[in-house]
């Protein structure tokens, strides 16, 4: 590089080299990088699109030394209470949210009674608030990149608790159904932030560790709205209140709203919002376009390929939690002995979920730490296992649901402890392979492909498939007889050998709900649901090749070597071939 004051002017020159008494030496002080504003102006014999000098403290780490020497590994390793506090909060919010997703799975049949809807109509309710979630996420991650996060998710919770609560009054399946959607727009505004938020304050194995517990938030979340809307229908019913007590599912919606409040109140007087990449250094990187968003994100190869095996993560989860309460309840009563009550089935169905969550985000998190160390590819390994392990822990629970409940509440632990293996690893990949600046609309984007090939559809999707499958599965009872096309009347009598023995009947119409016929429907259905699990695994160790070189270059960027490596190769051609008269002069007296 020139050793004295190279400027952007309308072409490089040395300045004031005629009042030196000799060349100065290099201002080790000052480094190139990126200009935010991109500026592109002709001159001279070189090109600097975009490229400017600043101060080297400027983009190095608060904690590190004048030579940018690393941080003090003690520091980092350690969380203030601020960061905890936030981190605490963040997981609250999160907790609320699965709550609020899942009470409406955990009364599901006494909505179904209230509003006589089919299985398809009840698989549409997760169906349309996942659709309206997964399109408004891209909104709000380019958002977040750009402004307030806290103002965003404070708004956006805000929306999220009034539509959950106005929505329990509806009357109509229609009424209701459009405010499931609306609490998908402010879910979105809070699931692509806050991730985002635990990168900007932690790194390294500390981050890996906070988003682990930021994730335990999903399945216990999911099991405790489970229970809160099960126990709480309970409650209400047994106090006699209501002059319809199959209405008592109307007040466990109503308890997440209240507590989304609170969620507000700590946001906007209590959490910090960190500077975006400060945990890394990454101060000095600046948003871009929108479209320079996407080209980074779909030529990043990590992320597409863990956003793909996230989608068949999700495609399961989501039919597994919005299915499996009534799955279940379906299996004990067409038991003859059942071991299980059908009224405990939302509990014990919630615990288990929240158990599997405690037990299996922290597994899935840890045996990354552990390993990355020895494999850089560990990551992208764990959670293709954890998949495949999951497989026929899930299609034996589904089987034994209708033999022995207890047995299948058993296995269908174990399938969901190792399908909960991913949820922190997941988001852990996408913020160690995308630069801080575009964070959130990495996450965004993941979300709106997870969810729109995975649990937008899966609800939906098993419940039309197992209305196919209804028309070709037998009653259970059903005894020998002949063949007969449903238009005809006609039949031949139990005398085989009398040919002349004919006499009219009157087709019987089938019963009105046939238990065992929609169990077994279902069971069908979900058994395809399961499988799609393998498809996740082979995308996480296809990822397993790849995940090394994409957060090297990740890293490389964050420190700027990337855009040095550009800069000095710019400069260097700017130098050597100079064309105006007075720069080649200046040259020569360097030489």
């Amino acid at each position: 590089m020139p050793p004295y004051n190279i400027q952007k002017r309308d072409s490089v020159k040395l300045q004031n080299i005629d009042d030196m008494d000799g060349l100065r030496s290099n201002l080790s002080h000052e480094e190139l990088i990126r200009h935010q504003e991109g500026v592109s102006e002709g001159g001279g014999g070189g090109n600097f699109d975009g490229v400017m000098v600043v101060p080297q403290q400027q983009r190095r780490r608060p904690s590190g030394d004048d030579d940018g020497a690393p941080a003090d590994e003690e520091n980092r390793t350690k969380a203030t209470k601020g960061q905890i506090l936030t981190v605490a909060i963040l997981c609250y919010v999160n907790l609320i949210n699965y709550m609020d997703r899942f009470t409406v799975a955990g009364v599901l049949l006494d909505i179904q009674e209230s509003f006589k809807m089919s299985e398809s109509q009840s698989g549409l309710l997760q169906t349309a608030f996942v659709l309206v979630y997964m399109i408004m996420a891209p909104l709000f991650g380019y958002l977040g990149d750009r402004f307030s996060r806290k103002i965003l998710m404070a708004v956006g919770i805000s929306f999220w608790c009034l539509a959950t609560l106005v929505g329990s009054f509806m009357p109509h399946y229609g009424l209701f159904l459009l405010f499931r959607c609306f609490v998908g727009v402010g879910e979105a505004s809070y699931s692509t932030i806050a991730p985002t938020i635990i990168s900007d304050l932690f790194v390294k194995d500390l981050r890996s560790k906070m988003l682990t517990v930021f994730y335990f938030a999903i399945p216990v979340g999911s099991g405790l709205g489970y229970i809160i809307g099960a126990e709480v229908k309970k409650l209400v019913a047994a106090a006699g209140t209501l002059a319809i007590p199959s209405e008592a599912w109307r007040y466990g919606l109503r308890v997440t709203p209240a507590m989304g409040l609170l969620a507000v109140l700590l946001i906007i007087f209590v959490m910090e919002e960190p500077e975006r990449g400060g945990s890394e250094g990454g101060q000095h990187l600046q948003a871009t376009s929108f479209w320079n968003d996407l080209k980074y994100l779909f030529s990043n190869k990590s992320f597409i390929l863990s956003t793909l095996a996230f989608t068949c993560v999700t495609f399961v989860a989501g039919a597994l939690a919005w299915w499996g309460p009534l799955f279940t309840e379906l299996g004990v009563k067409i038991q003859e002995h059942p071991n299980s009550k059908v009224e405990d089935v939302a509990f014990i169905f919630g615990a288990i979920a929240m158990t599997a969550g405690i037990v299996g985000v922290p597994l899935g998190s840890f045996s990354g730490q552990k390993l990355r160390s020895k494999f850089p590819f560990a990551d992208p390994v764990v959670c293709g296992t954890g998949l495949l392990l999951s497989f026929p822990l899930l299609m034996g629970a589904m089987y034994l649901a209708q033999i022995n409940t207890i047995a299948s509440y058993i296995v269908v632990f174990f399938g969901q402890l190792f399908l909960n293996m991913n949820w922190a690893v997941v988001s852990d990949i996408v913020l160690y392979v995308v630069i801080p600046t575009r964070r959130s609309s990495a996450e965004a984007f993941q979300i709106l492909f997870s969810h729109a090939l995975g649990d937008a559809g899966s609800p939906y999707l098993i419940g039309v498939v197992a209305e196919v499958f209804k028309p070709y599965i037998p009653p259970r009872n059903e005894t020998l007889m002949a063949i007969i096309s449903p238009q005809d009347n006609t039949t031949f009598s139990t005398d085989l050998f009398n040919e002349t023995s004919i006499v009219t009947t009157t087709t019987p119409e089938p019963e009105p709900e046939d238990l065992y016929v929609k169990f077994k429907s279902l069971q069908y259905s979900m058994y395809i649901c399961a499988a799609v699990n393998i498809f996740g695994a082979l995308f996480f160790y296809i990822n397993a090749c790849y995940i090394s070189a994409d957060k090297e270059e990740c890293d490389r960027t964050i420190a700027g070597e990337a855009e040095d490596e550009e800069a000095s190769s710019n400069s260097s051609r700017s130098i050597s071939t100079p064309e105006d008269p007075e720069e080649e002069q200046t040259q020569n007296l360097l030489t």
